[in-house]
């Protein structure tokens, strides 16, 4: 019994290794291919709070990784190239844009994941322009991300055999238990995506129950600040006003879902009774992040003069008076 736990978990965790491999290349190789443009989009789109919102949503599912478009967005607050406020909505429209990962992860597309995969190598190893094998590598990297999820999904499905094991997932019912779990584990591999790629997977196995699993997915939104608050270090203050900004609007959501989990579950059970666990998880996601940013978006001007106020930006050294000779 020891040592087939030993291979469950030796395999699970190889498909979690994989996987953040995916997530950090696919992420990577994107922002190559439209780097530039997501700048320029940022810039010129993001002049209204709605219009920040969108882009943010748009951009956030183009590139697959919140994580990549907020510190993107710090980084361009930081270089004076995209206003505080700007950035305040493109955060709330990259917390929306995340949620496109739960829904597809949730879909079981590990077995044609070579349909990504080989198009993606072929392009990756014989195309002569870089700009080609960029494109091969996001392809075999988005193959890979689901590949390397139907492999934890095969690793934790022996897992109903062990007493144990159910018993400390069931306490994940818990709300703060959940969510501290979602958390901690976010914060140990650096991926929200990842912790509800894995929620998603032993929901599907029968291993997780929905009320589980919307705990962790709360713990797992406040777990990912950590990143972009590692990203504001050094910037300036507006850069970190758009950190804290991004955590406060995380902390807020967070202590309300877990206030009115019960009635939220319930919802989501009414909504999709007909889905599976693992699809209903994916949908309690979207629905928990858009009624966030409908409940943060009218908040954003006064969200924006509070931390203002908090954080003023800091005055340029008056240049001393030059002293003409005598």
């Amino acid at each position: 019994m020891a040592s087939s736990l030993i291979s469950i978990i030796l395999l699970g965790v190889s498909g979690l290794v994989l996987f953040l491999y995916a997530v950090s290349r696919l992420a990577l190789a994107l922002k190559h291919v439209a780097g530039d443009r997501v700048k320029k989009t940022l810039d010129r789109f993001t002049r209204t709070v709605p219009m920040a919102i969108l882009t943010g949503t748009v951009v956030t599912t183009l590139l697959d990784s919140s994580s990549v478009v907020i510190i993107l967005a710090i980084a361009l607050v930081s270089a004076g190239a995209l206003p505080f406020r700007n950035s305040l909505g493109v955060v709330l429209g990259a917390n929306i844009g995340t949620t496109i990962s739960s829904q597809l992860f949730a879909f079981d597309l590990g077995q044609y994941a070579v349909v990504a995969m080989l198009p993606g190598l072929l392009l990756l190893t014989l195309s002569k322009k870089r700009q080609g094998r960029t494109i091969g590598r996001a392809l075999f990297c988005f193959g890979l991300l689901f590949f390397s999820l139907y492999i934890i999904g095969e690793a934790v499905s022996p897992l109903k055999e062990y007493k144990g094991v159910q018993a400390w997932l069931l306490k994940l019912e818990n709300p703060v238990r959940g969510a501290g779990a979602g958390a901690l584990i976010t914060l140990l591999i650096q991926s929200s995506s990842a912790t509800l790629g894995m929620v998603i997977k032993l929901a599907a196995k029968g291993l997780l129950t929905l009320p589980a699993g919307i705990a962790v997915m709360l713990g797992a939104e406040l777990g990912t600040c950590s990143d972009t608050l590692l990203a504001t270090i050094g910037r300036g203050r507006a850069a970190l006003k758009t950190g804290l900004f991004h955590l406060g609007f995380n902390l807020i959501s967070i202590a309300l879902g877990l206030l009115l989990i019960t009635p939220f579950t319930a919802f989501v059970l009414r909504l999709a009774s007909h889905a599976d666990v693992a699809r209903q998880i994916a949908h309690a996601h979207v629905l928990f992040n858009v009624a966030g940013v409908l409940l943060f978006a009218p908040l954003v001007p006064l969200c924006q003069r509070l931390l203002d106020a908090w954080l003023p930006e800091e005055e340029e050294p008056a240049a001393p008076l030059a002293v003409s000779a005598a």
